[in-house]
């Protein structure tokens, strides 16, 4: 029988692939993932929301090892960050050791309220931009 959270990854999973990301790839000031599909080889964009400190990029991905773009940075971690329309490369670092909640203090409130609502595991990821 299913846990309690393989049903809430299952939902929340299902409304983000089918609605939720789609339209928020398409707004401009949408910030968003660039990650190489596992598979495919293909680029994959997700809609995210975190913060840039300096050169850095951070935000907490709210199902860490079991969402499809940490996956993906896991084989390859080369990743694109767009902030404010631009696009940005840089190298994508999963902190397992971060405490994921602190973090969400730092980040912007609306999506860190999203995150720890419907997050289940949840996974620091910090992005070296390149200069």
């Amino acid at each position: 029988m299913p846990s309690r959270r393989d049903i809430q990854h299952r939902l929340v999973t299902t409304f983000q692939r089918r609605l939720g990301n789609p339209l928020l790839r398409r707004l401009p000031s949408q910030q968003l993932l660039e990650t190489t599909g596992r598979i495919s080889g293909e680029p994959r964009i997700t809609p995210i929301g975190g913060r840039r400190v300096g050169s850095q990029y951070w935000f907490v991905s709210e199902f860490g090892e079991r969402s499809q773009y940490i996956r993906n940075i896991k084989i390859d971690n080369r990743v694109r960050v767009r902030l404010g329309g631009r696009w940005y490369t840089g190298t994508a670092h999963l902190l397992p050791d971060d405490d994921a909640r602190l973090r969400l203090r730092s980040l912007p409130r609306l999506n860190s309220a999203g995150v720890r609502t419907m997050g289940t595991d949840l996974l620091t990821v910090r992005v070296d931009l390149d200069s």
